[in-house]
C-alpha cells in the first residue's frame, strides 16, 4: 500500500478538535472528494481511498453537500445528439 507522510503544525488536532486518526479519516475523504468532483477517479476509487465503501461515500458527499454525481454536460449533450 502506498503510504504519504504529511507534516502539519502540532496543534492542527487540537484546532480541528479531533484526534490524529480521525484527521487522518478526514483528509483522505477530503482528498478523494475533491478528486472524485473534478472527475478525476471513479465513485469505487474515491470510496477506496477514503476507506469506506461506495454507499458511505455517497452519504459522506452528501452531509459534504458535494454532488455525488459528477455529470460532464458537454458528454451528456453529445450523447444525447447521437440518439
Amino acid at each position: 500500500m502506498t503510504q504519504v507522510n504529511l507534516e502539519l503544525p502540532e496543534t492542527v488536532s487540537s484546532v480541528l478538535h479531533c484526534s490524529p486518526s480521525e484527521l487522518d479519516k478526514e483528509l483522505r475523504l477530503a482528498a478523494s472528494a475533491h478528486w472524485y468532483q473534478q472527475g478525476r477517479i471513479s465513485q469505487e476509487w474515491a470510496a477506496k481511498i477514503a476507506g469506506m465503501d461506495r454507499t458511505d461515500f455517497l452519504l459522506a458527499l452528501s452531509r459534504m453537500g458535494k454532488d455525488s454525481f459528477v455529470v460532464d454536460f458537454e458528454e451528456l449533450d453529445n450523447e444525447l445528439a447521437r440518439g
